[in-house]
């Protein structure tokens, strides 16, 4: 990152978008990090959101409603600027803070749209800022054993790489209550979500997505998937509902503190509604998908998604011209409805970002809607057990077999806490750059974002025309 250019021993951060996600940060530079760093300004549409924040931080940075993000710019001088605001809005904050000299940090995806992602790169590229997107899975050991595999030629040259993700019913449901339900604000889950995925397999290959192809649809949430099911009419939103406290899609944001504190006691100021209900009208964002995707190596991935499974976690297979590499994780292993027996407690939203994993698939007291995860309505979010006679444990597999031997397990290291422990790690190299070996190259750039969102933004193009789509055909260099 740039130098300060007044030769401050601390830089001045300020933070765009004070929902949830950016806790992450917020928490950070009040702890750990308050050493290198301090939060100078919000930027953000909620007062009462900013208010929150500023009782992490113990003290009060200058406040900014959106439409005086320039002023920002202008009056604070920020070193760096955080963007945690909606996918759709990054470009805006990120183009400006590039070009007022600063450095930007960027949770993913990097962008929602081909304009969108051709304004950050000019801004990169014109203003010589420095851009850092967050892929904290990149930092969890199990992905980073599979980099390694794979860069030590233990499969040889790759072919091809089947990779799925499944979402249950707890998370993949609450996609469909926030703000990602519209695509014009999340580009949908190809974008959102699987922006992680695509930044995963690019960087284990090391290697460039040419061409994309998509097929998907709404199959499950939404007004006209409840109305074929038979469910009947629903409420609006969960908060207050009758029955809420036995509706396992619901989310009662009063009855978490940080959901109320953030979300619920927010609304007066932007009209922002948390939990809209998930069979409601108005989604736009597919919850199946299938993807296929070329690389420049000739090389082939094909990706799924699907965001009403029953357990949660993820499978991929690298197949190579001297064998296989298997990686199998079991985020959740089942979530059951209300009044179930044996259940020990209410589930994070999610699974991942929870940072106690002892008992598989039970969520820690620990857990906060500031880490990624919130509780569901009452008796409702009563999910998980942590029975033995449970098939399907939470936990992880990593397996290595090359042509004519037997398959052997190879050993992942523990990550200490959440997201795989690759939270603590990418921390580091957001604030503490350089000062710890990156042997695999797990700090992602403004190349590293636009390949990511590339493909996601073709796969949306895809969708719509039905047609095979060349990122480079959106006026995206994918090579940097």
């Amino acid at each position: 990152m740039r130098s300060n250019s007044s030769g401050r021993s601390r830089r001045r951060y300020a933070v765009v978008g004070a929902g949830h996600r950016a806790a992450l940060y917020v928490e950070a530079l009040a702890g750990e990090y308050a050493d290198v760093g301090a939060v100078v300004a919000w930027c953000d549409p909620s007062p009462t959101r900013m208010a929150y924040y500023d009782a992490v931080l113990g003290h009060a940075p200058a406040r900014y409603a959106p439409e005086r993000f320039a002023d920002l710019l202008r009056e604070q001088r920020p070193d760096a600027v955080i963007v945690t605001s909606p996918d759709a809005t990054h470009h805006h904050y990120a183009v400006a803070a590039l070009r007022a000299g600063c450095d930007v940090v960027v949770e993913k995806p990097l962008t929602t749209t081909a304009e969108g992602a051709r304004a950050i790169s000019d801004a990169v590229r014109e203003s010589g800022g420095e851009l850092v997107v967050t892929f904290n899975y990149r930092y969890s050991p199990r992905n980073e054993e599979v980099r390694r595999l794979i860069a030590a030629g233990a499969v040889g040259e790759v072919t091809s790489v089947h990779f799925e993700w499944v979402l249950d019913t707890v998370h993949g449901a609450d996609y469909f209550r926030r703000w990602h339900r519209d695509k014009a604000h999340s580009g949908g889950l190809l974008v959102h979500k699987a922006s992680h995925h695509f930044d995963l397999v690019n960087w284990w290959l090391h290697d460039v997505p040419r061409t994309v192809f998509a097929l998907g649809g709404l199959r499950f949430y939404g007004a006209g998937n409840a109305a074929r099911r038979g469910l009947g009419a629903r409420p609006e939103r969960s908060t207050g509902a009758p029955g809420a406290d036995r509706d396992p899609f619901a989310l009662d944001l009063a009855a978490d503190d940080v959901l109320r504190r953030l979300y619920l006691e927010a609304e007066a100021d932007d009209g922002y509604l948390r939990d809209r209900d998930v069979f409601s009208g108005g989604i736009t964002t597919e919850d199946n998908l299938s993807v296929v995707v070329g690389y420049g190596s000739g090389a082939s991935l094909s990706y799924s998604l699907n965001a009403h499974s029953p357990w949660e976690g993820y499978r991929v297979a690298v197949n190579g011209t001297e064998g296989r590499v298997e990686l199998d994780v079991v985020e959740r292993g089942h979530v059951l409805p209300a009044g179930a027996a044996g259940v020990v407690g209410r589930p994070a939203v999610d699974p991942s970002a929870t940072p106690d994993r002892r008992a598989p698939g039970v969520s820690s007291a620990a857990g906060s809607a500031l880490s990624g995860t919130s509780r569901l309505a009452g008796s409702a979010g009563t999910a998980l057990s942590g029975s033995t006679a449970n098939p399907r444990p939470a936990g992880e597999r990593l397996l290595l077999q090359r042509h004519w031997s037997v398959a052997e397990e190879v050993p992942v290291p523990q990550g200490d806490g959440p997201h795989g422990g690759g939270d603590a790690h990418l921390l580091d190299d957001v604030f503490r750059p350089g000062t710890a070996p990156d042997p695999l190259g797990r700090r992602a750039g403004v190349v590293d974002g636009l390949r990511s969102a590339g493909v996601g933004i073709a796969a949306n193009l895809s969708l719509r025309t039905g047609q095979v789509v060349r990122i480079s055909d959106l006026g995206l260099s994918s090579d940097g």
